[in-house]
Order: structure tokens, then sequence, then C-alpha cells
């Protein structure tokens, strides 16, 4: 007997999907909380893994640079490292504890390492890369490499 046949809320083999019943609303957020979890591994994407945290980012690109803006709250720029190899920004770091765990009674606040590691869309100027930090928003501006830049090409749209 395949299994098909004894789970209702499977589809497959002409095996109509039962909505209503428990155990497909449970596996379907089964299935959406692993998707959100494994979602990124090996592209960059996700902020960190380890229990830690991870910075909300922003990438943008004009004809001349690429701006990446992370959020990093609670931190200074002595608790942040950027790095840039093989067109891949990396930023990682730490957050520290404000208070003992003995005193703590309650914390929805997340604490520790992290590293986001973000693939950049062009070739840039290593040489030429300036970051700041400013309220908690690391900004790092990084003009697009002579080659990066010829690549683009504005074209010309005429009228009929």
């Amino acid at each position: 007997m395949a299994f098909g046949s004894l789970a209702p809320w499977t589809t497959g083999r002409g095996v109509p999907m039962r909505r209503d019943d428990p155990f497909f609303s449970l596996q379907r957020e089964m299935n959406r909380l692993f998707d959100d979890f494994m979602r990124g591994f090996g592209d960059g994407a996700p902020a960190a893994f380890d229990g830690g945290f991870g910075p909300s980012v922003e990438v943008s690109e004009t004809d001349k640079d690429v701006k990446v803006t992370a959020e990093l709250p609670g931190l200074d720029e002595k608790d942040v490292e950027v790095m840039l190899a093989d067109n891949v920004l990396t930023l990682r770091g730490e957050k520290k504890s404000e208070t003992e765990d003995k005193n703590r009674h309650m914390s929805e606040r997340f604490y520790g390492r992290f590293e986001r590691r973000i693939p950049l869309p062009v070739e840039v100027d290593q040489d030429k890369v300036a970051a700041s930090f400013k309220n908690g928003v690391l900004s790092i501006m990084m003009p697009k490499s002579a080659k990066a830049q010829q690549k683009a090409k504005k074209i010309q749209i005429t009228a009929h």
C-alpha cells in the first residue's frame, strides 16, 4: 500500500488535499518554518543562524556605485567588522548583553555574534570603498569598477 493512500492531506496520484484536516495545517506550518529557516543557506541572504541575530540590509545601485546599508541598533562602529573579498561583502560583529543573566527576568532582545555575507551585483573598486556609522546604521559606499561601469549601456528609445 502506498503512503499517498494513507495520507489524505498529501497531493499526488489522484488523492485530494483535505484542507480542513488539522494534520494538513500542521504540515503546512512545519513546511513554512523549515523553508524560512533554510532559505538562503549558501547564498548569503539570511541573518545569522547561530542563535544570534543578523542585521537587516538594503542594497542599492546607481550608474556609478553600490550602496549597502545595514541596521545595527545597539552597536557602535568598534563592534562591527567590514570586509570585502571576491565580490562578497562580509559584515560581522557581536552584540553584548548589558545585564547579567541572573538579573534578567525576561528578554526578547537578541545578543551574540553575527556574520552576514552579501554578494555584490557588480564588481567594485576595492581601493575606494568607504564606510560610515551613525545612529546604529552602517552605510557602505562602493564605487563600481571601470569595467563594471563600461558594461552598462543606456539604450535610446525611439517613438514610432
